[in-house]
């Protein structure tokens, strides 16, 4: 074996059949061709998640009993995001793999006439959906419905097209007694999926922000504008029909069953989501400390590849309610970067390189610019990626680096912000780096 101008790898023990290599600026593998991943099966696909050689990549669950709390951000995830705790990824993994139910669960096909609705019932859902073993039960379906009001000429467009109501998720909690041991308190999920019909598109464009509900504004000491989000997201989230209740109102009644059969022992709110899913998570968190204030239950927020969802009073109002937010951030993700624009600042660990402090301009051109409708804020903590980090991808877009499983690829790979990627050779498999700095290349096999 020969090394050229090779830049250290990360020190982690290999196994005998495989070596680990940390991916940086430095040293790059040959990329594989993007139908490397586009075109591959589950089970392929999830080949390129096991990159680790851990107990959290094998399938040998950590414990983690007394330090549940630090996991679901306690202390807003200190010292764990930076390198990448172990027990971290796998605790984003599983809860990344909820969410994959979701989107497996849904009905897309447009001609069938269960479509935009659950294919499974729940007692089956995460069995047929591929997650078994999980030692969680499903508990309600959860729904949403558009708030749009469509023309009447619509009524003779294809059903598909005018899907008022779809199913857009579920609750489950934690049963099995090992599992809960595991975890070290019972857990419940709440697991959105992202936009797939008609409606929830429209929706997403309706980007302005408008005013929450039931807030007092202009008190002494508060933002005036006082907390506001996306109008569309907002419309999913509250809006209902005479036979179909409100996500807002299929959330709050679920939790309110759930604290009521399991309050006395400890618990955890859990709430997933993937880009819609993912905004539609952080409002439901937020409702909920809102709805059950003075209920001792940490709310956590596992955002993947989420759009932005409210102004810096929101933001301000989720961090005094004590709700945690870790937002899983693909760099090359465009949706990450919308809707509107971000001039706050003041938060490093969510602010953008490109992002203006509004500390710095006088106080009416604040004033001016949060009156446009237009000025979101960043949430909760970020874990921010890379498609470029990963050798397993190549010539990336848009839809592939927005995927869910582009998302948690990238979360199994990622060491740290000094060794982006993690790298998984067997015998016989060839690796080409290229030391950008010396311009050599180094083959290792």
């Amino acid at each position: 074996m020969k090394t050229v101008g090779f830049a250290k790898p990360c020190t982690i023990p290999p196994t005998r059949d495989m070596t680990l290599e940390c991916c940086n600026i430095l040293t790059q593998p040959t990329r594989l061709n993007k139908k490397f991943i586009q075109n591959q099966s589950l089970r392929r696909w999830q080949g390129l998640r096991d990159v680790r050689n851990d107990s959290t990549a094998s399938g040998r669950p950590v414990k983690l009993r007394r330090k549940w709390m630090e996991y679901q951000g306690i202390r807003n995830w200190e010292g764990l995001l930076d390198p990448l705790d172990d027990n971290l990824r796998g605790e984003i993994l599983r809860y990344g793999d909820f969410v994959d139910a979701a989107y497996k669960s849904f009905d897309f096909n447009p001609s069938s006439p269960t479509y935009a609705n659950s294919r499974f019932p729940k007692r089956t859902l995460f069995e047929r959906s591929g997650l078994r073993d999980t030692g969680y039960r499903v508990t309600k379906h959860l729904c949403a419905t558009s708030g749009i009001q469509l023309p009447r000429w619509m009524e003779k467009a294809p059903r598909w097209m005018f899907t008022q109501s779809s199913w857009i998720g579920y609750v489950a909690v934690s049963q099995n007694q090992a599992e809960i041991a595991r975890l070290g308190r019972r857990d419940v999920v709440i697991a959105f999926r992202g936009t797939a019909t008609c409606l929830e598109w429209l929706e997403n464009l309706r980007a302005t922000l408008t005013q929450l509900p039931n807030t007092e504004c202009g008190k002494k000491g508060s933002d005036e504008s006082g907390p506001k989000v996306e109008h569309g997201f907002l419309s999913l989230y509250t809006s209902g029909t005479p036979i179909r209740p409100s996500l807002q109102e299929m959330v709050r009644e679920e939790c309110k069953r759930l604290l009521q059969t399991y309050g006395d022992e400890p618990l955890s709110l859990t709430i997933a989501g993937h880009s819609l899913g993912a905004a539609l998570a952080t409002l439901a968190a937020y409702d909920i400390k809102t709805t059950f204030n003075g209920v001792p239950v940490l709310v956590t927020v596992i955002s993947f590849g989420g759009p932005r969802v409210g102004n810096r009073s929101f933001r301000q109002h989720l961090d005094k309610q004590g709700t945690k937010v870790l937002r899983i951030v693909n760099s090359d993700d465009v949706i990450t970067k919308l809707p509107g624009f971000v001039i706050d600042g003041d938060q490093n660990d969510v602010a953008d390189k490109g992002d203006l402090g509004m500390a710095s301009f006088p106080s009416w051109i604040q004033k001016r610019m949060e009156d446009t409708q237009w000025v979101y804020a960043e949430v909760g903590r970020e874990l921010r990626l890379s498609s470029k980090d990963s050798p397993y991808l190549n010539s990336v877009n848009v839809a592939t680096c927005h995927d869910l499983k582009t998302y948690l690829h990238l979360v199994n790979g990622f060491v740290s912000s000094s060794c982006p990627f993690l790298v998984k050779r067997q015998k016989g498999f060839l690796v080409t780096a290229v030391d950008k700095a010396g311009g050599k290349t180094t083959t290792r096999e």
